[in-house]
């Protein structure tokens, strides 16, 4: 067959670009609702385990932070996603997208926790103590001076998580879940044709990714010139 051929079969009969659009809508729904839930999670363990090395407070706080950093970076996301639908919601008529949201939002949490707690440490303790010099408490030093300089260190390393999370959510299928990858492996069922569905996905994929790039460049362009 020819190309115009094997794009009408893959794409245009039946509208089975569809099964592209609607698995990108998903992808980008779990995507965007698991990085909120990511950074939420990483910002609390961080900013326990960050005040336990820096105070020695929240000792049993920091312990279980540790377990739970542990666990989540010691176990393959597919699995975690699995246990959570086929065991923790297993006899629960839930909602797929819910689930993956969950999934890789706790997976996400553990490494942004370490990487919001490197870029808290990695501000000078004399911030600290500046801060409390002119009678903010911990709480107010870390919002309003620390925090805003770690941020402008870890928005590169943010960027890079959020993107290797936007491809991680292509192991969706194993819970049945018709994101962007499992949308291009129907269309590829469907007509035995494993070229052009699956292209297009990865395609999709790299325009996102680079798209996400940019805007991250943009963002700290711009906290560079707000420096000056």
């Amino acid at each position: 067959m020819s190309f115009q051929e094997h794009f009408y079969l893959n794409f245009i009969k039946d509208n089975r670009w569809l099964y592209i659009w609607d698995g990108l809508k998903v992808t980008l729904t779990v995507t965007l609702f698991a990085t909120l839930l990511g950074i939420a999670i990483g910002f609390v363990i961080a900013i326990i385990r960050s005040t336990h090395d820096r105070t020695g407070r929240f000792k049993a706080l920091n312990f279980v932070a540790q377990i739970y950093l542990t666990v989540i970076r010691g176990t393959p996301v597919v699995v975690q996603l699995m246990i959570i639908y086929f065991v923790i919601f297993g006899s629960v008529d839930i909602n797929k997208v819910i689930v993956a949201v969950l999934a890789f939002g706790i997976n996400s949490g553990a490494y942004v926790a370490e990487i919001c707690r490197a870029g808290i440490m990695s501000i000078d303790i004399g911030q600290l103590e500046a801060g409390r010099s002119i009678g903010f408490n911990y709480g107010q030093t870390m919002w309003y001076i620390i925090l805003p300089q770690a941020f402008k260190n870890i928005l590169p390393a943010l960027g890079n998580e959020f993107i290797v999370l936007l491809k991680e959510t292509s192991v969706s299928g194993y819970i049945a879940l018709q994101d962007l990858t499992k949308g291009g492996d129907i269309i590829r069922s469907r007509t035995y044709d494993a070229f052009f569905p699956l292209i297009a996905v990865a395609l999709i994929y790299l325009i996102m990714v680079m798209a996400f790039t940019k805007l991250v460049s943009m963002l700290e362009r711009r906290l560079k010139q707000s420096e000056r």
